[in-house]
């Protein structure tokens, strides 16, 4: 038992010690591998050999694509591994000395960049201490907010998908001095963006490149990781595309006005007003270029399309339904309406009335009428001498007299002929502004019924031609 406890004892001073000596073994050996390092020479035992730099990306977060300037904004880690020759030691000659951490000013760094930094300063990483241990293997994790060139295409926008690329490489050491080897992307701390789905198996697939410039024979390798990113379209199917809708159906309501309201016009302008407005707002989103007409910007164009056509058609309808019926009979093209009512189910004006007397009928009884029959009836009455002159004179002032009371009655008949003429040109204009009115109806109705279809076979056609459609149906709204 002495011994036990003795042998304990020893083992716990021995500890203490060797803690107690770490400090100054650490300063010691700080001191000697710095003596003669360079920063500036490239750490291999042999000039002729090629340092080997194993790289890798760490995707944390995706804070921002800025479309209208093609800039993808990403915070992200660097890992970088290397063997450092010049940086190694005996770990039994410095007990306790394991790794050791030095800033990248001290020892020797890759001048691995971003090629594509859209970044003010261009390198955007913090410059962290490098981590080193006994073999000389050095790891170095930069953490940073990559700001990136990103060719962003919104011909599909909001259903779009972007991949935009992060390609890192040496900026001064070609392929034979510096050889780029690529490790797989780490994603397990990706935090999800509100805005936009990382998509893919592998969610950053990247790929090592070796480019040959027509200057020089050596090889420039590179790694290129990609981005894949699927935008979410609930935020814009509830600011964009359902008002636009709303917006293209209340056009139909032009068709349903009377034309007597006097607001046909005044509806199909704010209507129209209205999705310039909208198109406004999508253009201030949307980068400023003719390759590519935005999904959105064609399904805003072509309701402008059809609103601009209603209220064309509605000027129509207003200028058939307030014509004049003295400036003439209707063209033959109107006429070819007739048998449209009847696809569109309407009836004319007084149909299924009675009939009432044809214009022939009234003609033949006004002319009755204004034809009185004068009948003369001789009658030869003896009469005694001397009274004969006297029934003479009596049957001439009768004469006179009925002579005297047809004069009244052709006037009064004339009279009453003017009238029924008046009354019969005023139901005859009447009748022609029905018709005209009538046919004003029927191109409301027809183009109710073609604008409401047109409308429809624009929205599915136009809405559904994005390739991710399905997908963005089934993820962002079911």
């Amino acid at each position: 038992r002495m011994r036990q406890a003795v042998a304990l004892w020893l083992v716990i001073l021995a500890t203490l010690l060797q803690v107690s000596v770490q400090g100054p073994y650490q300063r010691f050996l700080l001191k000697e591998l710095l003596r003669d390092y360079n920063p500036m020479e490239r750490p291999v035992a042999n000039d002729s050999h090629t340092l080997t730099v194993q790289f890798s990306f760490t995707l944390m977060q995706v804070m921002d694509v800025d479309e209208k300037n093609q800039l993808l904004t990403t915070n992200a880690w660097l890992q970088m591994q290397w063997y450092d020759y010049y940086l190694q030691w005996n770990q039994s000659e410095y007990p306790g000395v394991k790794n050791l951490r030095f800033t990248p000013d001290q020892v020797w760094t890759p001048d691995i960049l971003l090629y594509n930094s859209a970044h003010d300063k261009f390198d955007a990483t913090f410059k962290t201490n490098v981590k080193v241990n006994s073999s000389g293997f050095c790891e170095y994790l930069p953490p940073g907010i990559f700001i990136s060139t990103c060719n962003v295409d919104v011909r599909w926008f909001p259903f779009d998908i972007q991949r935009c690329e992060l390609k890192f490489g040496s900026w001064t050491f070609d392929g034979w001095l510096l050889d780029i080897q690529m490790k797989e992307a780490d994603v397990s701390g990706y935090m999800p963006n509100g805005e936009w789905d990382l998509l893919g198996r592998i969610k950053v697939p990247g790929d090592r490149n070796e480019v040959f410039y027509d200057c020089c024979a050596e090889p420039y390798p590179d790694v290129t990781f990609v981005v894949t990113l699927r935008r979410r379209t609930l935020f814009y199917a509830l600011n964009l595309l359902i008002p636009c809708v709303l917006l293209s159906s209340m056009t139909l309501l032009v068709f349903l006005l009377p034309a007597n309201s006097g607001e046909k016009i005044s509806l199909g302008i704010t209507v129209l007003l209205s999705l310039t407005v909208f198109m406004l707002m999508v253009a201030e989103i949307m980068p400023a270029t003719s390759d590519s007409v935005p999904l959105i910007g064609q399904y805003f164009a072509s309701t402008m399309v059809i609103v601009g056509m209603s209220v064309v058609a509605t000027v129509i309808v207003l200028q058939f339904h307030h014509h004049n019926p003295d400036s003439g009979h209707m063209p033959r093209w109107v006429i070819l309406l007739q048998w449209v009512p009847w696809f569109l189910r309407m009836k004319r004006p007084g149909e299924g009335v009675e009939p009432t007397l044809s214009n022939s009928q009234a003609d033949s009884q006004s002319k009755t009428l204004s034809s009185p029959t004068t009948t003369t009836t001789t009658t030869t009455i003896p009469t005694p001498t001397g009274s004969g002159r006297s029934t003479v004179m009596h049957a001439h002032s009768g004469m006179i007299r009925s002579v005297a009371v047809d004069n009244q009655l052709q006037a009064l008949l004339a009279e009453v002929q003017f009238l029924v003429e008046r009354v019969r040109e005023q139901d005859r204009q009447l009748s022609l502004a029905e018709q005209w009115q009538f046919a004003a109806a029927v191109i409301d109705r027809l183009c109710l019924v073609g604008f409401s279809v047109f409308n429809i076979i624009c929205t599915i056609a136009i809405l559904m031609a994005a390739p991710n459609f399905g997908i963005a149906l089934s993820k962002d709204f079911l």
